[in-house]
């Protein structure tokens, strides 16, 4: 089971996580991380400049991304902003008309990883094309947004 994030990372922002009843998340960083990758998929997947001789792409085989080919740690803290805002604070809320402590932490949350997010995508998110092992320089690509590229 491929995840980005695990309960120590999500203690490491709510240290008293655990004292509200659920004591394990596993199944919600799943869903995370393939909310993730689906992201991934839609805003950046499809800006991404490949290289013209990748005989994959040539070929079409690669029309989604391949999250093997993910360096995780760059994804970690985004995936404990949205497993918190997404998954566990709305489990924890009442969901009052008048609002409630988790209610705020579960917005809070939703707006770091969107914050979040964007900066991985703005900063470059490295990605193995040629399944080499080792990330170069041209396999780390940015989010290129309404702009030409040549």
């Amino acid at each position: 089971m491929a995840q980005f994030a695990t309960d120590d990372n999500i203690k490491e922002y709510e240290p008293d996580i655990h004292n509200y009843g659920i004591q394990d998340f596993s199944d919600l960083h799943q869903k995370s991380y393939d909310d993730i990758i689906r992201l991934l998929n839609i805003r950046w997947w499809k800006t991404v400049e490949h290289n013209r001789y990748d005989i994959s792409i040539v070929q079409g085989t690669e029309d989604r991304l391949s999250p093997s080919k993910l360096v995780a740690s760059e994804f970690t803290r985004a995936a404990v902003f949205h497993v918190l805002g997404h998954y566990i604070y709305s489990r924890l809320s009442t969901f009052d008309p008048n609002g409630d402590v988790f209610m705020e932490k579960m917005k809070y949350y939703k707006e770091q990883f969107e914050i979040e997010f964007d900066l991985i995508l703005r900063q470059g998110i490295s990605y193995d094309i040629d399944s080499s092992g080792t990330i170069s320089d041209h396999e780390r690509q940015t989010f290129h947004h309404n702009r030409l590229i040549r």
